[in-house]
């Protein structure tokens, strides 16, 4: 879902593949299984700090999505789970894993 060019909701298909992988097993159905909550935030570094300090369970890792190379956001992610089971997303502003690469196309247009 898009508003005023900015991306607002993602929804992933469980039996889709993706290219960051299945959210979930199928066998292991978590509280909240096929949802995932996504926050982009201007202030990635201490989000992810301030999980770590509360001992939050990481999923993935800080890293840069895409993971290699061009296309995609550009930004930092770090994928987390909720005392609830949800699955939380924190990801940088887009743009931002390297400075210079900036996504192109009509949906990122500024």
């Amino acid at each position: 879902m898009v508003s005023n060019g900015q991306l607002v909701m993602q929804l992933h298909s469980f039996d889709a593949e993706h290219h960051h992988g299945p959210i979930a097993d199928r066998q292991d159905r978590p509280y909240g299984n096929g949802v995932l909550l996504w926050f982009e935030v201007d202030d990635f570094e201490s989000v992810v700090q301030r999980a770590a300090e509360m001992e939050v369970e990481i999923v993935l890792p800080r890293h840069r999505n895409p993971r290699d190379g061009d296309g995609g956001p550009n930004h930092w992610e770090c994928w987390m789970r909720d005392p609830d089971g949800y699955l939380l997303v924190v990801a940088s502003p887009y743009g931002t894993a390297d400075g210079t690469w900036r996504p192109e196309g009509k949906l990122f247009d500024a």
